[in-house]
């Protein structure tokens, strides 16, 4: 047992808690109709991870750090637009957040930031990798197009399971998600970013055809908002 757990609260949001630590990634409460808890649920939280600055990612991430004080990261930018709305510098991963390509550490856990093709108000989109504190490696990718350099990450880091958004209209779609998963090598991958709108993906069953098609090796963990899963 690893002790690591994966929660899914819809749409982008997703919680990681280790033995040591619990973070958020995108954490949009309020308004997210995939959404089964609120905002409320994160009441010990130590790190909010955000990947741009549309509504439905930056969610509750002011209050929740106000609240909480867990510390946030975030492209410069970004950053300093959460700042801005009330964030206090202390509670700002390396006080002005990071950027693509840069690595910072947070309590044992290492944080990649690598690039992601959508667009941002502020600063630009990014995706995380993440590595725990036992090497397991995660991958949000955010909101993002495929891309070629998602090959690199799969030859960098040996990706456990990875968070990709396969709506379509406003991400990558099903088959370019599957394909994502044969660059990325991951081990598994938990669809997002799907069923939150009428125009998104109301389903993950087109993107396990395509999973099944491309022969990634991967194994699709369809997970429904509120469900947690153990990351071994």
């Amino acid at each position: 047992m690893s002790g690591n757990t994966l929660t899914w609260h819809g749409h982008a949001n997703f919680q990681i808690t280790t033995p040591n630590l619990s973070m958020i990634i995108d954490p949009w409460f309020e308004g997210n109709p995939s959404a089964c808890t609120g905002s409320d649920a994160c009441s010990q939280l130590d790190l909010v991870l955000v990947t741009h600055d549309h509504d439905d990612h930056i969610g509750q991430a002011v209050d929740i750090c106000k609240n909480t004080g867990a510390h946030v990261m975030a492209v410069v930018e970004t950053a300093v637009k959460l700042g801005q709305q009330g964030i206090p510098e202390s509670q700002i991963v390396n006080g002005i957040g990071f950027n693509i390509g840069g690595t910072v550490e947070f309590k044992g856990i290492r944080v990649t930031m690598v690039q992601a093709f959508h667009s941002s108000g502020s600063g630009c989109p990014v995706g995380y990798l993440i590595t725990l504190e036992d090497g397991t490696t995660v991958y949000h990718a955010g909101d993002t197009g495929i891309f070629s350099s998602m090959e690199l990450f799969g030859n960098l880091y040996d990706i456990q399971l990875a968070m990709l958004p396969i709506g379509g209209v406003f991400t990558m779609d099903p088959r370019q998600a599957a394909l994502a998963c044969a660059m990325l090598k991951c081990s598994a991958v938990v669809p997002m970013h799907w069923g939150s709108f009428p125009v998104l993906e109301q389903s993950t069953e087109n993107f396990r055809r395509e999973l099944e098609a491309v022969e990634a090796g991967t194994k699709l963990i369809a997970m429904e908002p509120g469900q947690s899963i153990e990351l071994s």
